[in-house]
């Protein structure tokens, strides 16, 4: 594996091994890497001749409220991380190297940021859609990988491949879970014990919705519903409960039997903030 610090690098590598005639598979990062990124590897690795590993931190999407400073990095034990599960390249820049002087132009996400967290961290998905077009430009591959647990950003992000052409396709990733269903995330270290055990009951309410939405009940009940079960059986403080057609992130006054649905939670434990989301068509049978 090798380590790659400039954009030049990175774009001669890449312009380099497709005309070799190499798929490149890349996974965009911003390190401290966990379970959940493993996989975007390892399906990477499983379908392409070269995976990208970024790792980079990115300034523009944290708001005024979020600590940049603060963010967990450990450089050695990702890049151990990457190289175990076959990575070829780490391009790993530093930020005067992505954003070496004022931008002359902003990339400004106008749909699918005003619900669910997007709702509550203005100006943040600018922030990810810029760095990943960027990122795009440098790395050049033909397939991106991105994890479902993060919906919203997945949307984001396929509406700016879609919106300027961008000759990437995306891989959508399944959320990685515990065997009782909490999504994996490095948020979870920070539950109490109890609170590890009430957790599980986040991706339950999700199936149960997901079959009374199959089963035709209406919206407004299945939110009542996880809602309740979410506060009946947990210490969480419920932040939302949303239904909206994916990837489009709208109310649907109907079933859409063209469109997939999502419906998202997040709640607030003593010290950790959990999201959880299950998208899934609307033809499709109780599980």
């Amino acid at each position: 594996m090798k380590v790659i610090n400039t954009i030049t690098e990175m774009q001669n590598v890449s312009k380099t091994e497709k005309r070799n005639g190499k798929k490149i598979g890349f996974v965009p990062t911003m390190g401290f890497l966990h379970e959940g990124h493993q996989e975007l590897l390892k399906q990477a690795r499983e379908t392409n001749d070269i995976v990208v590993l970024s790792i980079f931190v990115n300034p523009l999407q944290f708001g005024p409220n979020e600590d940049f400073d603060a963010y967990p990095r450990d450089f050695e034990r990702d890049e151990h991380i990457a190289e175990k599960l076959g990575v070829d390249f780490l391009f790993y820049p530093s930020i005067d190297e992505m954003y070496p002087g004022d931008r002359t132009t902003v990339i400004k996400v106008e749909k699918r940021v005003d619900v669910l967290c997007g709702k509550h961290r203005p100006g943040h998905f600018d922030g990810v859609a810029t760095v990943v077009m960027k990122l795009f430009q440098i790395v050049q591959p033909h397939y991106a990988y991105f994890g479902m647990k993060d919906a919203q950003q997945v949307a984001v992000i396929e509406g700016l491949v879609n919106d300027y052409h961008l000759d990437v396709e995306i891989i959508r990733v399944a959320t990685i879970r515990e065997k009782d269903g909490l999504a994996k995330s490095s948020r979870n270290v920070y539950l109490r014990s109890n609170e590890r055990q009430e957790a599980s009951r986040l991706y339950h309410a999700l199936t149960i919705a997901k079959e009374m939405m199959v089963s035709g009940k209406k919206q407004e009940d299945i939110k009542a519903y996880v809602r309740d079960s979410i506060q009946q059986h947990t210490s969480a403080e419920m932040e939302y409960v949303e239904i909206y057609a994916y990837p489009a992130l709208e109310k649907m006054e109907n079933l859409n039997q063209h469109t997939d649905i999502i419906i998202a939670i997040a709640a607030k434990f003593s010290k950790a903030r959990l999201i959880d989301n299950i998208v899934f068509h609307p033809t499709e049978t109780k599980q």
